[in-house]
């Protein structure tokens, strides 16, 4: 018989039939508990065929006292048998520290190039990165081994002042001298009575051939192609200030811009926001793992600009949870430096900025899909902007004076792409709680940004015809409202509050799908129940709310 799936990196197979050795058990619960967890099947063959337990794996109290006796910490497993108690699974949780067998030996689980799972041992840089991503160790802290603080570059060291300058970050950093500079972003401690660079100063401001001898794993790569051609591809080791402005410029001169003219104003609209390309920069350097060869990498081709960078994920972070999770990073020391010299989002929600370049003119949203467990991928593709959509958004940010939240950008994109939807339908689509999406939907409903309709679970809602103004698409509207005959009044009255309080009778046709006849027989209809007042007679001729 078979057990009906396969092994991955969260379900090992062993077999028992001349009886699993303790140490091959304990490795298995060590790997599991050293990555993401998983279930351990006892008696089954690595084809899925269940071949039975040895009887010394019987007693599954036993079983699982003699796991939390050979691991440390001990590993609290649940044990459970199959109805015919031909095999049993081992549920191992994810530690939130190092574990290693009684016997010292430290295991992990990968995916082999067969996509087939195995556990390998676990080197002691591996550990390190490993109690990054747990949030145990910030790397970046740690004074860097056989280094001096003269292996800080002095003229690194003034670049970095003039982002302050230039980022408007914290002024009072510009009265220190160098030493305190160094001591107060956390550039350098004191270790062994002399003040040493960390990690975080060395690769903000060393110099190029002491990152190369201290941090080898600190290289970046801008490329372009355009088909199947490379039109640039510029390898480097420069410190990551240096290497942030290198990369900055080579952008620039290829962001292409696009104006959008709204009344007397016009709205710069380039291929890439530049606030978020700055954010994505930012976070690549920011929460990479320097302990993982590779390089951060940005790629602008035919589709779009990607930036990658070696380290997956940190611990609670996926990709459903991205702009909610609490903020929380790698390099923790680095991050502060970065935010307090005015480089990044000084909330730590850089990965708002990054979706709300796109949300806020109705582009296609970033995309981490093809991110790993060592390596995160951010793709944004390029495209043209939605002009209806951004002069919404840009009118109502014009009215209130304030940018709007990114809860409520990614409602209203929601919308856009698929005209209606309930609160529950806006909650599992754009992954925020029903709660935090019904008050803010409320608040869109009653800024005129959005229109609900129903009432109960049955309650439903569309983006307001304010969207098909600019765009002089009223049939686009009322396809996206659904209306019948009885519901006539209220869409005229919805649109009317809409478009300052007026209708005219093309309109109306135009919103209702009928003939201008029929529109003025339903305007005149309600301009004797009082709800509308005819103004103006000729072209000029409109209807009024009352």
């Amino acid at each position: 018989m078979n057990i009906g799936f396969k092994e991955n990196i969260n379900i090992e197979f062993k077999s028992d039939k001349k009886g699993l050795s303790d140490s091959d058990l304990i490795d298995a619960v060590v790997a599991f508990a050293n990555t993401n967890g998983g279930e351990l099947y006892i008696g089954v063959e690595d084809n899925g065929e269940i071949t039975g337990l040895h009887k010394s794996h019987q007693d599954t109290t036993q079983l699982a006292a003699f796991i939390a006796n050979k691991t440390v910490p001990p590993v609290s497993v649940r044990i459970e048998k199959s109805e015919d108690n031909s095999y049993v699974r081992i549920t191992v949780p994810q530690h939130r520290s190092i574990v290693a067998s009684s016997s010292g030996k430290i295991q992990r689980r990968r995916i082999k190039a067969d996509n087939t799972p195995e556990n390998v041992p676990m080197y002691p840089h591996e550990i390190t990165s490993r109690l990054s991503d747990l949030s145990l160790l910030d790397f970046s802290s740690l004074c860097v081994p056989d280094a001096d603080h003269s292996d800080l570059d002095d003229l690194e060291r003034e670049r970095l002042r003039n982002i302050i300058r230039t980022y408007h970050g914290e002024t009072s950093l510009l009265e220190l001298d160098n030493e305190e500079l160094d001591k107060a972003l956390r550039l350098a401690s004191v270790n062994n009575g002399k003040l040493t660079p960390t990690y975080c100063g060395m690769l903000l401001i060393g110099k190029r051939e002491s990152i190369i001898r201290c941090v080898p794993t600190m290289e970046a790569a801008f490329q372009v192609t355009s088909g199947t051609s490379v039109v640039v591809n510029d390898s480097f080791v420069l410190p990551l200030l240096a290497a942030f402005e290198k990369i900055q410029g080579y952008m620039d001169s290829r962001n292409e811009e696009e104006e959008i003219e709204e009344g007397l104003f016009r709205i710069s609209v380039f291929d890439y926001s530049k606030r978020a390309f700055r954010e994505a920069l930012v976070n690549a350097f920011c929460h990479r793992d320097y302990t993982m060869m590779g390089r951060v990498r940005v790629l602008l081709d035919d589709d779009g600009l990607t930036i990658s960078n070696p380290g997956g994920f940190i611990e609670g972070v996926t990709l459903e949870n991205l702009l909610t999770v609490e903020p929380h990073g790698r390099n923790t020391a680095l991050a502060d430096a970065l935010k307090r010299i005015g480089l990044a989002e000084r909330t730590g929600r850089g990965i708002d900025r990054i979706f709300e370049g796109s949300l806020l003119y109705g582009k296609p949203l970033p995309d981490y899909s093809e991110s790993t467990d060592v390596m995160v991928k951010l793709f944004i593709p390029k495209s043209l902007p939605d002009k209806s959509f951004t002069k919404l958004i840009s009118d109502e940010q014009n009215r209130t004076g304030s940018f709007l939240p990114i809860n409520s950008l990614l409602i209203l994109n929601e919308l856009k792409r698929n005209r209606r939807s309930t609160i529950n339908e806006l909650s599992e689509n754009i992954h925020i709680s029903e709660a935090k999406v019904r008050i803010t939907v409320e608040k869109l409903v009653e800024s005129g940004m959005v229109e609900g309709a129903g009432t109960g679970r049955g309650r439903h809602y569309t983006l307001s015809a304010k969207l098909y103004k600019y765009s002089d698409n009223i049939s686009g509207y009322v396809r996206q409202k659904g209306i019948d005959k009885v519901r006539y009044p209220e869409m005229i009255i919805q649109y009317a509050r809409n478009n300052n309080g007026c209708i005219t009778r093309g309109e109306a046709a135009s919103l209702l799908l009928i003939s201008e006849d029929q529109a003025y027989r339903v305007l005149k209809g309600m301009t004797a129940e009082n709800k509308l007042k005819a103004v103006g007679k000729g072209k000029a001729a409109h209807y009024e709310l009352v």
